[in-house]
């Protein structure tokens, strides 16, 4: 049990989702404010390089959730009774609070798509405390789950209309039109969303998607492109048209496949086509699906070979 800072002084400023905390308000900051809040906890120090790279990037992620979580960062030389409590003995460290206790964390420097996962992850363990919204997003998930898009659109819309800066809801509606063939009303809603949810994982991952289903209406079809592959391997536009139409026909792993080999073969063709289209392709995906996380990890190993 942490017994640093037992004052009953209450946070700084509740309104602040990043803030400072020290040796005195550790307790009421983090431990006492994560009851009803999860708080990511950032242990730092002004020497540590891979410090000045995580740290921004956690509070963008922070910053993106909406509120959902807030973030407390303890400069570790300057509390260092706090680091020795919680064995920080590396940095980075992140810890997460949750209802008073400790519940995730991580050491070391990240890349950007596990810290979302990280954040979206704890952003769900606030419950109800949304007034049953998370609920009725998981309804209106599964009714589009199960093909009943009209419906889906009616609930996240529905839910928009008690929280308009719900990017989970924006990101459904979108997925609904879409799932409609209603490309033009998709971008619309996309156009409308709120300037403080735009860099939220659900919103880059909707206008993902859109960019997708653009191209999909212009894809060709793939016999004629595989064949054109085949009797030319550097036909590099080819293979890149064939990739879009595996896509577009529901195929995404083989649509990465091929453009991982386009890459391969000559990654700066059409001003780095093929790893702009493998990223917009990852961002439409969730950060854990199989698919975006070998796929990153085959592209990185190309990148850095």
């Amino acid at each position: 049990m942490l017994e640093l800072g037992q004052s009953s002084t209450p946070p700084s400023d509740n309104g602040d989702l990043i803030f400072e905390v020290s040796e005195a308000t550790f307790m009421a900051d983090v431990v006492e404010a994560s009851q009803t809040t999860p708080v990511i906890v950032d242990f730092w120090a002004p020497w540590c390089g891979p410090c000045k790279t995580l740290g921004p990037m956690l509070e963008d992620a922070v910053k993106a959730a909406g509120g959902k979580v807030r973030m407390a960062k303890v400069n570790i030389d300057e509390n260092q009774q706090i680091a020795a409590q919680l064995q920080i003995q590396s940095i980075p460290t992140v810890y997460a609070f949750f209802e008073g206790k400790p519940v995730d964390g991580f050491q070391g420097a990240v890349p950007g798509s596990e810290i979302k996962a990280f954040v979206e992850k704890l952003s769900a363990l606030s419950g109800d405390a949304d007034g049953g919204l998370n609920d009725a997003i998981a309804a209106a998930e599964a009714m589009l789950e199960e093909g009943a898009a009209v419906d889906a659109a009616q609930t996240f819309a529905a839910i928009l209309g008690e929280d308009s800066t719900s990017a989970p809801a924006y990101s459904g509606l979108v997925r609904a039109h879409l799932a409609l063939d209603d490309i033009e009303q998709a971008q619309a809603i996309l156009n409308g969303a709120p300037a403080e949810i735009s860099h939220a994982p659900e919103i880059e991952a909707a206008h993902a998607l859109l960019e997708l289903a653009r191209q999909a209406a212009d894809a060709g079809p793939i016999g004629e492109l595989t064949a054109a592959v085949e009797a030319d391997p550097r036909n590099l536009q080819a293979r890149f048209d064939l990739a879009l139409a595996q896509h577009a026909g529901g195929d995404v792993e083989d649509a990465v496949a091929t453009l991982l080999e386009l890459f391969r073969l000559d990654r700066d063709w059409n001003d780095g086509a093929a790893k702009a289209q493998l990223f917009t392709i990852f961002d439409a995906l969730t950060p854990q699906d199989p698919i975006a996380l070998n796929g990153r990890r085959r592209l990185s190993s190309m990148i850095f070979a």
